[in-house]
């Protein structure tokens, strides 16, 4: 590479990226991130006057940016704003009664509030700014020397309290949660898509090596790497939807229907699972096999004069409902972690609400192989 390419490249890097979210999110953003600073403004007003409210405005402007904005990143976790404003007043107040109110304190406390923060894993860019403004705070008489401190924790207590309550009703889920996989035959084996490819002890390998602080939690990252994957798998499997591999020749049951014809109907057609509808052919529940051989502890008692009778019970009775279903447009891609994962063994196929076909994890096992023959060939 000669020197006017890498001139070039150089330039480049100072160039945004292209961002992924939208002006709706924008919006959401901009707005959440002015009331949670008005109202975190206010309180520390109202509890500690407008002096040191005014005072620590700068980095509470900086932290409702980062909890309303990119409340996903790991430097707006809830700890990462409580355990850094922590941090940096314990800090500030050391370094600013030992050395007094000077630069070169000021920047002594950015340093050490910055040692402090990340083997506490609460890495929060705010936090040095409040670091610097605890040197700086203001002394006078009517001000005590713990009111500085205490407007500081009121202050990520507020902030937070905002953060959890305006994301969570916009539809944004704060703070970051993992979704443990379903661990549906209760071993200690991984599910079936976390037993190839990359796994977590790979991520965290990869994020050791590369040595620098990522603004991602490792959940985001294995979520961003397996989405991913399913696109670029959809790209080369084409446009196999699953109204293309689907059963059409459908084997329902009624709720009225017996467990002896249930078991019959999967027992000659060697089906997993019976779709149930009612008297105008709309899906209502779905019965498996392990749902009829399991003990039927659900009868409803009918009492007959002095006497208790126990009503035999129907598929109604056992089915589940509401069922989980997919669309006959729905890639085949998206179909396999829900099959292989959460212990499903086939889906129903909806079209315009109406059932229309059944998907089996054999049916998807199909497809695969035959775009596996296809891309050898």
């Amino acid at each position: 590479m000669n020197t006017s390419s890498r001139l070039h490249q150089w330039c480049i890097a100072f160039l945004p990226d292209v961002p992924h979210t939208r002006p709706r999110e924008w919006l959401r953003a901009a707005l959440g991130a002015s009331l949670g600073f008005v109202f975190t403004t206010w309180l520390c007003s109202q509890l500690f006057g407008p002096q040191l409210a005014v005072h620590f405005s700068g980095p509470l402007a900086a932290s409702a940016v980062l909890l309303f904005a990119v409340s996903s990143g790991a430097l707006a976790q809830p700890w990462s704003i409580v355990g850094s404003y922590l941090c940096a007043t314990l800090v500030g107040v050391l370094v600013g009664q030992l050395i007094g109110h000077s630069l070169p304190g000021a920047a002594l406390a950015i340093a050490l509030s910055l040692l402090l923060m990340c083997p506490l894993r609460c890495l929060h860019p705010p936090g040095g700014a409040i670091a610097f403004c605890m040197v700086f705070a203001p002394s006078a008489p009517g001000i005590e020397v713990w009111y500085p401190a205490l407007t500081v924790v009121s202050a990520a207590l507020g902030l937070l309290g905002s953060a959890l309550i305006y994301n969570n009703l916009t539809g944004m889920r704060y703070p970051r949660q993992t979704t443990p996989p379903a661990d549906t035959h209760h071993t200690r084996d991984p599910v079936p898509g976390e037993r190839v490819g990359i796994r977590d002890t790979d991520l965290d390998q990869a994020l050791d090596e590369l040595g620098a602080f990522v603004d991602v939690t490792r959940e985001d990252l294995a979520m961003i790497v397996k989405s991913t994957e399913r696109y670029a798998l959809r790209r080369r499997m084409g446009d196999i939807r699953a109204g293309q591999v689907m059963s059409r020749d459908l084997i329902c049951a009624t709720p009225g229907t017996s467990i002896k014809q249930g078991l019959h109907l999967l027992r000659h057609h060697h089906l997993k699972a019976l779709p149930i509808l009612d008297h105008n052919r709309k899906l209502v529940g779905i019965v498996s096999l392990s749902d009829l051989i399991a003990p039927l502890h659900r009868r409803l008692p009918k009492r007959i004069g002095l006497f208790r009778r126990r009503p035999r019970p129907r598929l109604g009775d056992l089915m589940t409902s509401p069922v989980r279903c997919t669309d006959v447009d729905t890639h085949v891609v998206e179909l396999i972690g829900v099959l292989s994962d959460r212990g499903l063994h086939c889906l129903p196929v909806l079209e315009n609400e109406k059932l229309v076909g059944v998907i089996t994890q054999t049916d998807v096992i199909a497809a695969l192989q035959r775009e596996l023959l296809a891309h050898f060939e």
